[in-house]
């Protein structure tokens, strides 16, 4: 009967830990690939705003990315992803079509995105500087130590070596977020 408990203890333990919030401060050095193709990483020598979220609360997204300083926009060491979340059980020709419809989204985001360039007097063709992946299988949730949650909303900013430098489960100020990045 001990080792009964001891087992369930240990297994309870190593799920919390495993699923535990990311911790400011730690490194989390991991690399996936986006929707268009491209090897991201939060240790690439940039400052990475990483947003998870579930495409429900796409409206969330287009805010952080609203709220992006001034001073990171077109500036190489500066990027924002969004990770969209879905179910695990899509075969592979939904996936293709979803990983469509992203691109056609960010097309959109780049469009508006672009107005925001002109503003700035940025001739940068914005629709480079757009990332999003989509998160099948719940393997970039994972990576940060995040269980896959279809109705989660996490903003993370990383340092240029893969470090949290802080963290919000709402859309943070453009003044928290101005912060966070300098």
């Amino acid at each position: 009967m001990k080792q009964l408990v001891f087992i369930a203890a240990a297994t309870c333990a190593f799920s919390a830990s495993v699923f535990a919030e990311p911790i400011v401060g730690q490194t989390y050095r991991f690399s996936f690939s986006d929707v268009d193709g491209n090897d991201l990483s939060t240790a690439d020598g940039r400052f990475n705003v990483v947003v998870l979220s579930s495409k429900a609360n796409r409206d969330k997204v287009r805010l952080v990315g609203d709220r992006i300083p001034d001073f990171c926009l077109a500036n190489p060491n500066y990027r924002m992803i969004t990770v969209v979340v879905f179910e695990a059980n899509h075969g592979t020709t939904v996936r293709a079509v979803i990983r469509a419809a992203i691109r056609h989204r960010l097309d959109s985001e780049a469009q508006r995105l672009q107005k925001r360039y002109q503003e700035h007097q940025i001739s940068r063709e914005a629709r480079h500087d757009v990332f999003a992946a989509a998160d099948f299988d719940g393997a970039i949730a994972t990576k940060l130590d995040l269980k896959p949650d279809l109705a989660a909303f996490h903003v993370f900013v990383f340092g240029k070596n893969g470090e949290l430098l802080k963290q919000w489960n709402d859309v943070p100020s453009e003044d928290e977020l101005a912060a966070a990045l300098k």
